[in-house]
């Protein structure tokens, strides 16, 4: 049984002293929302919490069964993980064999020990009573609060390469531009890997930096054992809350403008630009459908299609589709009927996935897959996994992808550019890393 406790931190930076400290576990997540001047998440994001961490294990959900999801579904109480967009191959008659630096796990989730939840300015303390206690709660802020941060720049530079040349990259899309033409889909996102070998980095140190340069509504930390996801996620897979559940599906990108006039300029285009717009609406359309699936007759909405928000680095087209759930069906239903998320993948989704793993040079792993949280009362919150880096501590392999819907109108040129855009930030971060070196 959970039991909880209220608590006011009384040191400055008790944010990053919590997510430091759990780091000395074997498994961990943070699910935190971010804003800044630019963008204001309550806009549309609607989080339940600012923040929610769970470490060290009550018990483990690291690999898929028939059993898996009526095992994590008896437990009333948090589970904390995810999916990597190759938990398709259980769904679907796919498979994945690609190289795959990090070699995360399909599936992860685990039941913690502790639980810490920020709403608004109140704190809270969740502990597990079956093996811990009141004092042991107590305890646990005050080992946070006395913790010191030790932050490891390494000793050497970490050196970026590209998996995919650029010339690779134009040829790709207009292959994929010609299955468009003979009508084997609509819309594909096609992704590429940006990496280092044989790197020694501080994770937290890395995720700490990565928000800063890009404050988020879905960002995520996790370890797990020597694997570790810092994500800088802007997007939504799935909320439920009650009998209610949204996706908010992104698609359709534009950089930030040099000052206030460019900005407004750039975001005009990007909201009237066919392009981008037919890319949103054919995902919206896919979301529409897999919601179908598991919501109630006539009640899937479109709330909002192709609305402008404003990130920090980018502008971004987001769509809010939501619906009513169907009796009788439970969160795994509505995370099958839709998994992968279409943002990630096409239209038709199984043909483009089946050509995502032909004319993709890496396995995505947990990119494109997804990280969050079940309530005792099983209402969850998911992100994509985008923006993110991932790194196995053992490996010394470092990783982050990025991609861009393509479609009949694509031009080569510029997705490979946005594609430089999306990956900006984390070069950054890394360049910034070395600088200091």
């Amino acid at each position: 049984m959970r039991k909880y406790v209220e608590f006011e931190p009384k040191v400055l930076f008790f944010r990053e002293k919590l997510i430091a400290y759990m780091q000395q576990f074997k498994y961990s997540l943070t699910l935190e929302t971010h804003g800044d001047q630019f963008y204001t998440p309550e806009h549309f994001v609607n989080s339940s919490y600012q923040l929610i961490v769970g470490y060290d294990s009550v018990r483990e959900f690291g690999n898929y069964s028939k059993d898996f999801f009526n095992m994590v579904n008896g437990i009333n109480d948090w589970v904390l993980g995810g999916f990597s967009y190759d938990f398709k191959n259980n769904i679907e008659y796919l498979t994945s064999c690609n190289n795959d630096g990090v070699q995360m796990p399909e599936v992860f989730f685990f039941q913690p020990r502790f639980v810490l939840l920020k709403q608004n300015s109140l704190w809270k303390v969740g502990y597990n009573s079956e093996y811990n206690t009141l004092k042991d709660a107590l305890e646990l802020i005050s080992d946070i609060e006395l913790f010191e941060i030790k932050k490891q720049l390494g000793d050497k530079a970490i050196p970026i390469k590209h998996r995919t040349g650029r010339e690779h990259y134009l040829n790709t899309v207009q292959s994929l531009k010609d299955h468009i033409h003979r009508g084997d889909i609509y819309e594909i996102n096609y992704c590429v890997e940006f990496y280092s070998d044989n790197v020694n980095i501080d994770p937290v140190s890395l995720y700490f930096d990565l928000i800063q340069k890009s404050p988020v509504p879905f960002a995520a930390f996790m370890k797990n054992d020597d694997k570790y996801l810092m994500s800088a996620s802007p997007e939504r897979y799935l909320k439920k809350l009650g009998g209610a559940v949204m996706s908010q599906p992104i698609k359709g990108t534009a950089g930030r403008g040099n000052d206030e006039d460019e900005d407004r300029r750039v975001a005009k285009f990007l909201c009237s630009n066919a392009k981008e717009r037919s890319e949103n609406i054919m995902i919206t359309d896919l979301v529409r459908n897999d919601l179908s699936k598991i919501a109630k007759q006539g009640s899937v909405i479109v709330e909002e299609l192709c609305g402008i928000y404003n990130f920090r680095q980018v502008h971004q087209m987001i769509s809010t589709i939501s619906a009513k759930i169907d009796e009788g069906k439970e969160w795994f239903d509505i995370i099958l009927s839709s998994f992968p998320m279409g943002s990630m993948t096409g239209a038709p989704k199984m043909k483009a996935m089946q050509l995502i793993e032909n004319y993709e040079d890496m396995k995505r792993g947990f990119y494109s897959g997804t990280v969050g949280y079940l309530t005792p009362e099983k209402d969850f919150d998911f992100n994509v996994i985008i923006r993110s880096v991932l790194y196995n501590s053992k490996l010394k392999y470092l990783s982050f992808m990025v991609g861009s819907a393509i479609t009949s109108m694509s031009d080569p040129e510029y997705e490979y550019d946005e594609c430089l855009l999306k990956a900006r930030a984390i070069m950054e971060v890394f360049e910034e890393l070395n600088a200091k070196r």
